[in-house]
């Protein structure tokens, strides 16, 4: 079960939210994360661009301190002795940049949806403000909070693989394989909103993330080919990579947008000179194990053979579903004990792990080498970190 920082309840830190308001998918997913551990009260918000709905979202939601402008929010809530300790900013990705840095300028700790900016010189420009303000910046990279990829990631880590030599890596779904018009394609399908990547920045980024994640490998080069299958569409809905790492492993990833009958396909395969591991987010709850030479071993959440880095983010006994929005959950609790560290000036609790500037760079880096790798026909190319 979790541990006793998750279960037993410090004061709530204060939260206040830039995006999100009615209609917004994210948004809603985030307030509940923020919640379910019980480590936040949301408190304030502009949660629209749009002035009217920004005042109606705050009223649907029961949030008193409501703002038409997130320069106002931020300026005022730097003010207040009761102003709010975080800020999660869940608008469309070209906003995460100027969004942030508002806050951060203003010593008000950061947490925010993926990717982490729209553009490669956004992010590099966002994380030097970052490591110059001292705050805390997290980054909603949610499937690293599963317990099975905490397990997974231990495994590897311990040796339990041997030398890693193939990772496979997949995220599929098929929403966009026809042409779509809601609010959540809109922006999706709008390079200067989502930045030049479509579903190689969309869940790409995702897949990227958590083979890096369980592996602890770093890129060296891939090659790209990425394709816009939808006649019209501005950005990729298909993308194919090839990765080769440091150290010799070789790894593939595929996203798409446009493969009928993928709803979440989150799929991670990790294989070295001693056994393989399989993951499926659909199924997150179980993960194979096949040592080399022997049977197939399923290990399940909580059951025989799960680790403690796995129980420290569980929350409910085995059998019982846990998933993706307590994902988000944890790194919400894992943003929140760095938080009053910073707070307290004492050290982050042992253990503590999350997503922040690094991999968001490393991720946005991902999409820009993606890009220029597909426009040489697939070459070889280096991420611009």
């Amino acid at each position: 079960m979790i541990d006793a920082a998750h279960t037993a309840r410090p004061e709530r830190l204060r939260l206040g939210m830039v995006g999100g308001g009615r209609d917004a998918f994210i948004g809603a997913v985030h307030r509940i994360a923020a919640r379910i551990d019980d480590q936040y009260d949301l408190v304030a918000g502009a949660f629209s661009s749009n002035p009217e709905k920004a005042l109606a979202s705050a009223a649907d939601l029961g949030v008193a301190r409501a703002y038409t402008s997130f320069a106002e929010m931020a300026s005022k809530e730097a003010r207040r002795k009761d102003g709010i300790d975080a800020v999660a900013i869940v608008t469309p990705n070209h906003m995460h940049a100027p969004v942030a840095m508002q806050f951060l300028n203003r010593g008000i700790h950061v947490i925010c949806d993926k990717p982490l900016t729209a553009t490669l010189a956004e992010a590099k420009k966002l994380a030097k403000a970052t490591e110059a303000s001292g705050v805390v910046f997290a980054l909603t990279h949610n499937y690293t909070g599963y317990p099975m990829i905490r397990q997974a990631k231990a495994m590897v880590a311990g040796g339990e693989l041997g030398d890693l030599r193939l990772v496979n890596v997949e995220y599929v779904q098929d929403w966009l394989t026809e042409p779509v018009d809601n609010k959540q394609a809109d922006w999706r399908t709008d390079p200067a909103r989502s930045g030049a990547g479509g579903s190689t920045g969309d869940i790409g980024t995702h897949a990227f993330n958590l083979a890096n994640f369980v592996t602890g490998l770093t890129l060296d080069t891939l090659a790209a080919d990425l394709t816009a299958f939808v006649p019209g569409r501005r950005v990729d809905d298909n993308g194919h990579v090839l990765m080769r790492y440091q150290g010799g492993a070789k790894g593939m990833l595929w996203c798409s947008q446009v493969a009928p009958g993928n709803e979440n396909g989150l799929r991670l395969r990790v294989y070295g000179t001693k056994g393989g591991l399989e993951w499926a987010q659909e199924d997150p709850n179980y993960l194979w194990f096949t040592p080399f030479g022997q049977h197939k071993r399923l290990i399940t959440r909580g059951g025989a053979g799960s680790g403690p880095d796995a129980a420290r983010v569980s929350r409910v006994p085995p059998g019982h579903p846990e998933g993706y929005l307590e994902g988000f959950a944890t790194i919400y609790t894992e943003a929140a004990r760095a938080i009053r560290a910073a707070k307290s000036g004492t050290p982050v609790p042992e253990g503590t792990t999350f997503p922040g500037l690094k991999e968001g760079l490393e991720g946005v880096a991902f999409v820009d080498a993606c890009v220029r790798s597909s426009a040489r026909n697939g070459a070889w190319v280096s991420l611009n970190l």
